[in-house]
């Protein structure tokens, strides 16, 4: 009882604070409780307290203070809480967690120490957090689709190699075959083992359907909900999977400037780290969304591969890979997958027809003719 009396104390103290000036918090998010830390005009401590991680908790500690700019970390509960925040009239600031360094990397981190990191960030200058935007509920609803069907892929593969290496480990091999087409394989099994896989192939076949439905969802979205995905599959190698994520995941086609700055997005760029006459080569930065990005660098896989038909995207990988450097490969594929990241935007931009060459014409095409 005096527990309660002396938070409700505390938070009347916060409200009439918040009525004065003009407050800046910052919000160390945690799966259970939250460390919140509130600062004034100066930059001076107002109060520091915890907040269960829970609509019901915030609502009754923030629900009724004055506007105010907060500033969270983004994380697995960031979208719904600064949604909520939003709610209640407040600014929020979702940070960036790759600009975080001297939070995640001090030698002095603790729940508290982090939440006036955040609010001292935020409220010298909010630049610094670099602050990143939450897709909406229905494009994140939609995209679970997506995310949902590639778990139950990963299961499937799983579910096959268990299969085969047990079978394998008998002195026994089956069949080359497509994981979609795997359970066809079941009285492939020898006899001494079949009572023991059958409930293997059983669960593979489950989830084999699964998958299918999942699907004719994806399919669904693609034709009835999204059907601006035609035009991102106008490109070989692109198909529902990938040019449905691409318009969840990006969501807003007039959020970049230039549609080069996708790749950038999706981290699709090489990272940089110059000093004097120090420039090396280095990997790309791999920010912003894993799973799309793995789309692209699978569809670019399809675009390098000899069954493609030719086009300009595919000659620029071919030119990277005769370079023959080392992991001349890799580099091609990845380059190609942010070429194409930059093409499906300027198609949804624009709403061209695609052409494999640009200026509609074959250039060797051309030379044989001439």
């Amino acid at each position: 009882m005096k527990k309660n009396s002396k938070e409700e104390t505390r938070r009347k103290a916060l409200q009439a604070e918040s009525r004065k000036m003009k407050l800046t918090v910052g919000i160390d998010l945690g799966d259970e409780w939250s460390q919140c830390c509130c600062l004034g005009e100066n930059g001076e401590v107002i109060e520091e307290f915890r907040v269960k991680t829970t609509r019901e908790a915030l609502r009754a500690r923030l629900g009724d203070l004055k506007p105010m700019v907060i500033a969270l970390e983004v994380g697995t509960h960031s979208r719904w809480v600064s949604e909520l925040l939003q709610e209640f009239g407040h600014e929020a600031i979702v940070a960036n967690a790759r600009e975080l360094r001297a939070i995640t990397g001090s030698d002095r981190k603790s729940d508290r120490v982090d939440a006036e990191k955040l609010a001292r960030y935020a409220r010298v200058d909010r630049r610094i957090l670099r602050p990143i935007r939450h897709r909406g509920k229905e494009a994140q609803a939609d995209l679970l689709v997506i995310r949902g069907r590639a778990i139950l892929v990963k299961t499937r593969t799983q579910l096959v190699n268990a299969v085969r290496g047990m079978v394998k480990s008998f002195g026994y091999r089956l069949p080359g075959c497509s994981a979609e087409h795997f359970g066809r394989l079941k009285e492939k099994i020898p006899a001494g083992l079949q009572e023991a896989l059958n409930p293997l192939m059983e669960a593979l076949e489950q989830v084999q359907q699964q998958i299918d439905s999942y699907n004719q969802q994806i399919e669904k979205l693609a034709t009835e909900k999204y059907p601006e995905s035609e035009l991102l599959r106008q490109p070989w190698g692109v198909g529902a999977i990938t040019s449905v994520s691409y318009l969840l995941t990006i969501e807003d086609k007039n959020r970049f400037e230039k549609s080069r700055d996708v790749g950038c997005y999706l981290g699709l760029r090489p990272r940089r780290s110059q000093s004097s006459q120090r420039d090396p080569e280095l990997g790309i930065t791999k920010a912003g969304d894993g799973f799309l990005r793995s789309l692209l660098v699978e569809c670019a896989h399809r675009i390098l591969s000899e069954k493609a038909p030719d086009s300009a995207l595919k000659r620029f990988g071919e030119r990277l890979q005769a370079r023959g450097k080392k992991n001349a490969h890799k580099r091609a594929v990845v380059a190609v997958a942010r070429k194409l990241a930059i093409l499906l935007h300027k198609l949804w931009v624009t709403g061209e027809v695609y052409e494999p060459f640009p200026g509609g014409a074959d250039p060797r095409r051309a030379q044989a003719a001439a």
